[in-house]
């Protein structure tokens, strides 16, 4: 019982100091924070993406996608390029999910440092797309922002990353086994068709070009023909609603506004390494009008420490799970210098475009 107690306590202390911090922001303020529609609908949103991308990954879609990329030449390159594609449309923990069991399944040299090249190329992917990470989502929502307006701000990050890890690959080399064989898995490809279906619907209604009643789809689907799906990390959407009632508390507490972008990019990137990015969105947004910044700082911010993002304890886990043991202290220690590399160029890609990126003189 202790034990299990423990286990949780270790999983979810995000949830629960989250929890924490908004009980005792209401006893000190007398009253609980309302919830309004433009708060809710992006948990709603991320709820529904959660079980659809839960959907595919069941039907073994993704991972029969994946090993075909195996084959042939520049296999770190193809890698990066495929992560980079899958976690746009997919979100980063499902291409996490995806793509590092299959790297680490790979009978080649040194593929811990591959796995860490694709976990970290995940995080420039997602971050090009409004529903690719969670805060990528909630900042999208939250602020109204127009479509064509969030991908030009966030893209040359993307892109300018995605170039330097390519650059990266191929000084990397993946030597193959040729006799190594994996395990097949058959697509169950009416399922996998229907949720790449109701993907399209949930981007759509992501994308405002559908009503966002449109998403109930998805869950409905799962409740009556795949209730596998169903079981997403409701702890997370939890947080995320603890952390908006909890920011309420805060502002109206000690209100006020945070009005420089570069502050705002600075704080943002720096909170990320200690409390993750997605935390530090839902903490931030109501301070601060500056959502250019807090896209930028929130997935800069991701790189670094293990905590920095839930992507990055999810890449930690898997390489317990599928890596080998014996080299778990020597992944993670490559996988946080490399993260905070990852991290140092993402802040010199914005201090030489910050002018131009928020439109200043």
């Amino acid at each position: 019982m202790r034990r299990a107690l423990l286990n949780f306590i270790v999983r979810e202390w995000l949830l629960l100091a989250s929890l924490f911090g908004l009980l005792a922001t209401s006893f000190y303020r007398g009253a609980f924070p309302d919830y309004t529609d433009r708060e809710l609908v992006p948990i709603f949103l991320l709820f529904a993406l959660f079980v659809v991308v839960k959907g595919i990954e069941n039907s073994n879609l993704l991972l029969k996608t994946a090993t075909v990329i195996e084959r042939g030449a520049l296999l770190p390159a193809k890698l990066v390029i495929i992560t980079f594609l899958l976690s746009m449309v997919v979100t980063i923990d499902v291409s996490l999910v995806t793509m590092l069991p299959i790297v680490l399944s790979l009978n080649i040299r040194q593929k811990g440092n591959l796995a860490i090249l694709v976990a970290l190329t995940a995080h420039v992917g997602a971050a090009l797309t409004p529903f690719g990470t969670p805060q990528n989502l909630f900042i999208y929502s939250f602020y109204n922002v127009d479509t064509l307006a969030f991908i030009e701000t966030i893209a040359p990050f993307s892109i300018g990353m995605l170039l330097f890890f390519l650059v990266v690959s191929f000084f990397m080399k993946a030597t193959k086994d040729t006799s190594f064989r994996r395990k097949k898995r058959p697509v169950e490809k009416p399922m996998a068709l229907s949720y790449l279906v109701l993907l399209g619907i949930v981007v759509l209604c992501v994308l405002r070009l559908l009503s966002v009643s449109t998403a109930v789809l998805a869950p409905v689907f799962a409740l009556f023909f795949d209730r596998r799906s169903l079981k997403v990390d409701y702890g997370l959407l939890l947080t995320f609603l603890a952390f908006i009632g909890l920011t309420d508390n805060i502002k109206a507490m000690i209100g006020g506004m945070i009005h420089h972008p570069g502050h705002i990019f600075i704080l943002s990137a720096s909170m990320s390494q200690f409390i993750s990015n997605v935390p530090t969105t839902l903490l931030l947004n109501k301070f601060t009008g500056e959502w250019e910044a807090l896209l930028w700082g929130t997935n800069v911010g991701g790189f670094g420490s293990l905590v920095a993002a839930l992507a990055n304890l999810i890449t930690y886990r898997l390489y317990v799970t599928y890596g080998e043991k014996k080299h778990v202290a020597s992944f993670t220690r490559k996988f946080v210098i490399a993260g905070y590399v990852a991290f140092m160029v993402g802040f010199v890609i914005h201090f030489v475009l910050y002018r131009h990126l928020y439109g200043l003189p």
